[in-house]
């Protein structure tokens, strides 16, 4: 990635790319999740809206004035969460996806939590890649009740990282 990037925050001129970046990256899930899990579209615009409505802040890679890729972050009591990070297949490995999440990190003043499938083994490596840690599946559990409001069949496939504030902070315990 060159030197004509740009990171920012997401406004309500980028609803549609968000969700069009959202929608093309979320095809990689289509046979990975359990059949029960997937719908076409992956989000809908009722579902983006009210994301938003809920306190996800969506922040653009943008490079040559076309974002390349989004990532939401939402403070839930006392973590911060790290949401619905996606990036144009064409600019996948190009650090795209690195340069938002340390943009993320860095304007998170609580510990960080990451949510994603457990079919998503790309995903876990790269989190893990960036210092994160896969927590226990009755910390799952758990986190993910308290922190995300998402159906109960998505926390039985979904596995949740932290990131050492939170460890430190006696999450791990």
């Amino acid at each position: 990635m060159g030197r004509g990037y740009m990171i920012r925050r997401g406004d309500g001129c980028d609803f549609d790319v968000i969700r069009s970046i959202i929608n093309d990256s979320a095809r990689v899930y289509k046979g990975i999740l359990p059949e029960d899990c997937w719908t076409e579209p992956y989000m809908s615009r009722d579902e983006l809206r009210h994301e938003i409505e809920d306190g996800v802040v969506f922040w653009a890679c943008e490079e040559s004035l076309r974002v390349q890729g989004v990532m939401g972050i939402q403070k839930v009591q006392d973590v911060t969460l790290i949401r619905h990070a996606y990036v144009r297949g064409d600019s996948q490995n190009r650090g795209v996806g690195t340069k938002l999440l340390f943009h993320l990190r860095a304007l998170a003043h609580s510990p960080v939590l990451i949510g994603t499938w457990t079919g998503a083994t790309w995903a876990i490596r790269f989190y893990e890649k960036h210092g994160y840690r896969l927590v226990s599946p009755e910390q799952k559990d758990r986190l993910l009740w308290k922190y995300w409001r998402i159906p109960k069949r998505q926390i039985e496939t979904s596995v949740v990282l932290a990131d050492p504030r939170w460890c430190k902070a006696g999450g791990g315990d």
